[in-house]
């Protein structure tokens, strides 16, 4: 690949800058947040082959995949883990440890060819922490993939795919295992999910910022009335 050739960035969440620093020091990025800026930048630039997607809030048209070269980052070893919420998932599951895969975008959701895998910790205290661990490894697998002119290969392997969480699943469990109840504070802690919460009759009660000591979990909590 020619190191002139612009590459896109596309990253619809503040932690998306974490990381691009070296990046854009050895190349030419273009940054774009939204559909728009993604539609404009696609219209100036025109030697443009590959797209990378950090974190997007958004469907991906075919006209754009089909066209380019569209990896996006996803926060398990595929084909396990597919589909939303990944993140949650493997937390409410318990695990501590997983990959961060770079594959190609295709019609099916997480279902492309796989360029590499790297290790990623879920330890942290919020999620926003996690996510930021998990750009700034992406912007290094982005200079190795384009570096190394890495081909992407099929996945292998069985299929398990992950159901995207629903705003109800954010109500914190009554269990009194405290790690469970720390796990679920953390897992919600960033943008884009409900916080944990519980509602006492008028008022919903939200938490973040939790800490786990040896008997005893604390958190911020917010305390606001229900609209409903």
């Amino acid at each position: 690949m020619n190191d002139s050739s612009p590459i896109v960035i596309a990253g619809s969440r503040p932690w998306n800058r974490i990381g691009l620093e070296k990046l854009v020091l050895t190349r030419k990025v273009i940054e774009v947040s939204t559909r728009d800026e993604l539609k404009q930048a696609l219209e100036i630039e025109t030697s443009i082959r590959f797209i990378f997607f950090l974190h997007w809030s958004h469907i991906v048209p075919l006209s754009i995949t089909d066209k380019y070269e569209c990896v996006c980052f996803h926060m398990t070893d595929v084909p396990y883990g597919r589909g939303g919420s990944p993140l949650q998932n493997l937390i409410a599951c318990g695990q501590h440890k997983t990959k961060l895969t770079a594959l190609r975008m295709v019609q099916e959701l997480d279902a492309g060819p796989v360029y590499l895998k790297r290790s990623l910790s879920l330890n942290g205290s919020t999620a926003e922490e996690i996510y930021m661990r998990a750009n700034s490894l992406s912007c290094e697998m982005i200079t190795q993939i384009l570096d190394e002119q890495i081909e992407p290969q099929e996945q292998t392997g069985e299929v398990v795919s992950f159901a995207r969480r629903i705003p109800e699943q954010s109500v914190l469990p009554t269990s009194d295992d405290l790690d469970s109840i720390y796990d679920h504070i953390r897992m919600l802690d960033a943008e884009g999910y409900p916080h944990a919460f519980i509602e006492i009759g008028n008022l919903r009660l939200e938490f973040t910022q939790s800490s786990r000591y040896s008997d005893k979990v604390t958190a911020n909590v917010k305390i606001t009335r229900n609209e409903h």
